[in-house]
């Protein structure tokens, strides 16, 4: 059962996780756009991920490191 509210690290952690996949992307020279044709999301998804306004779940974090060429870890640590 989710907590409500919930603690305020897990806000604060989806922040660094949207900002790590974002750099992971940049660093990549990928838009938003090319990233989600990779892993067959669109641009808006990504889009909410970097912002944290919504997170990935574990298949799509999979994807999204493996596109990215960077470890699961990186994008999550």
């Amino acid at each position: 059962m989710p907590l409500d509210p919930l603690p305020d690290w897990v806000p604060a952690r989806r922040r660094q996780i949207g900002e790590r996949l974002r750099a992971a992307r940049l660093h990549a020279g990928l838009t938003q756009e090319q990233l989600g044709e990779r892993i067959g999301r669109d641009r808006r998804t990504i889009h909410r991920w970097e912002y944290a306004q919504r997170i990935p779940d574990l298949e799509d974090l999979l994807l999204l490191a493996d596109a990215l060429d960077v470890p699961l870890a990186d994008l999550v640590r």
